[in-house]
């Protein structure tokens, strides 16, 4: 008798493939006779990409969905909690100005009046701090090392919003292993030949040992190989490389000095003459990388900057390579096919975009499941949400360079170059010359990052929006100063309640969160 759920096959593991084989077997119920049944095939032959160890926010939601404990989370995958990440000499050239570093925080700023503080700032009446300082507590808690939370709250809930560091290996097996349980069927092979219908579409699977596999619905996480909908579908990607520059990354893995070292409370991005470093900080050790343009650097220069960065420390301790094009397709869902993960698109670690695309997708997909096997109508919109996201997201990314202030090497005058902004970034920015971003200029449907992340970014960067025209509009100032007041005794209290990010890893790993401690 054959089995009458609808079949769902996912070619590649990773953090991709489990992440979204667990989303769609939670959801579209694996197992009950009108669900569906997931196979997954990995190959025991393909690593997996070690760039991206940071998270965003909805990966909490995501991990809660899919039934993740957060200790074990913690445990199993040398995660710590990230509370943003601080941009180091994105603005000015190293040595050439004082304070040179913001924080994109994911705390969100409110007012209990609900008065809105971003004008009062831009007027002046929050003093000469910088706009992520003044508007909420998490950068002096962030800064000080301190975590989002007690090991008395509840799984996923803090007073702090966050995310995570992980060891990105360890959470696939994680997943891997909650995806079993909640019946993914995992197939270790190799698929030879991808076998196409007349109509385009994938008639069948040829593996290497377990013959022939059919699908209603065949799911491509084989990263930037794009096995399914890229090399046997020849869907075009769109690079980004006019734009976004860097296309090379150089990974190593440092020990802390002392197992009670501090941990960092979010993700160190810093400048570089032709890219960026990242530092973040897991359990045991920190994962460093340097992201730049093959050209405006050589391999070898390079790996000298990130040496250098990571300081003795990193002498004898072997750097890994990667090279990646920043580009995205334009349509991720073709017949029975969809492109999840790195074999969708690709920008470049920065932001943490990598994963959170994943969970979007994975979550569009589980609405959009074509049940009555209509996958055009579920494609289209499927393929419009995906393809202004990664519009949107690349803007994003993009403004952390254009609006730079440093001209010190070809790689920051060539990404100040007004030609190499995307005219809609030009739109954005040509609106906030006389008003601050705000929720009409954000579609929640398509847009990963809301206004606020778009405020830390700007301002953080030293954009100027001049409210001049309008300042007669603005009368609280008395009820702003005494709000900024309250964000500084929330600030002082949180660092001296909150545990540091090390004493609530210790936490975890001493039983669960919440009351069931």
């Amino acid at each position: 008798m054959s089995d009458p759920r609808k079949q769902i096959v996912i070619v590649g593991g990773g953090t991709a493939g489990w992440l979204t084989a667990c989303y769609l077997a939670r959801t579209l119920a694996t197992g009950a006779p009108g669900g569906v049944a997931i196979t997954l095939v990995e190959s025991a032959d393909i690593g997996i990409l070690g760039v991206g160890e940071g998270t965003f926010p909805t990966i909490r939601k995501t991990l809660r969905r899919i039934g993740i404990d957060e200790a074990e989370l913690v445990r199993r995958c040398g995660a710590t909690f990230k509370q943003g990440a601080k941009f180091a000499h994105w603005r000015h050239t190293p040595g050439t100005r004082g304070q040179d570093h913001y924080l994109h925080a994911f705390q969100v700023a409110s007012d209990p009046s609900g008065l809105d503080l971003l004008p009062y700032w831009l007027l002046g009446v929050g003093g000469e701090a910088n706009w992520d300082e003044v508007n909420t507590p998490q950068k002096r808690v962030a800064d000080a090392g301190r975590a989002p939370k007690l090991a008395s709250h509840d799984d996923y809930v803090g007073p702090l919003n966050y995310a995570f560091h992980f060891d990105a290996v360890a959470l696939s097996h994680l997943l891997r292993g909650t995806g079993e349980k909640l019946g993914v069927r995992r197939i270790v092979d190799t698929v030879d030949e991808v076998r196409l219908a007349e109509d385009g579409a994938i008639a069948a699977l040829e593996t290497r040992a377990n013959g022939t596999l059919t699908a209603d619905l065949y799911i491509d996480c084989t990263g930037f190989r794009a096995a399914l909908i890229g090399q046997a579908m020849g869907v075009p990607y769109k690079s980004c490389r006019d734009v976004l520059f860097c296309d090379s990354a150089l990974a190593i893995q440092l020990p802390y000095e002392r197992a009670d070292s501090p941990i960092a409370s979010y993700t160190i991005s810093t400048a570089q003459e032709a890219g960026w470093t990242w530092d973040i900080g897991l359990e045991t050790r920190r994962g460093i990388g340097h992201v730049f343009s093959s050209a405006h650097s050589s391999d070898a220069r390079a790996e000298e900057v990130l040496r250098d960065y990571c300081g003795a420390g990193a002498e004898g301790v072997e750097v890994r390579k990667f090279r990646f094009e920043a580009g995205y397709r334009e349509t991720n869902w073709v017949k029975n096919c969809v492109a999840i993960g790195l074999s969708s698109g690709f920008f470049e670690p920065l932001e943490a975009t990598g994963i959170v695309f994943t969970e979007v997708a994975a979550v569009k997909l589980a609405t959009l499941f074509p049940w009555g096997d209509d996958h055009e109508a579920s494609a289209r919109q499927f393929n419009a949400m995906m393809l202004k996201r990664y519009e949107r997201a690349r803007d994003f990314i993009k403004l952390h360079y254009n609006i730079t202030e440093r001209r010190d090497s070809d790689f920051w005058r060539d990404n100040a170059d007004p030609a190499t902004t995307p005219d809609s970034l030009h739109e954005l920015l040509d609106r906030w010359r006389f008003r601050a971003p705000d929720a009409i200029d954000i579609d929640p449907n398509v847009d990963i990052f809301a206004e606020a992340s778009w405020q830390y970014v700007l301002y953080g960067m030293g954009y100027r929006t001049d409210l001049r025209p309008q300042a007669g509009t603005f009368r609280y100032h008395d009820e702003a100063r005494a709000a900024f007041a309250d964000v500084r005794r929330q600030a002082d209290f949180a660092c001296r309640t909150l545990p540091t990010n090390r004493e609530l890893v210790n936490a975890a790993h001493r039983g669960c969160f919440g009351a069931r401690r």
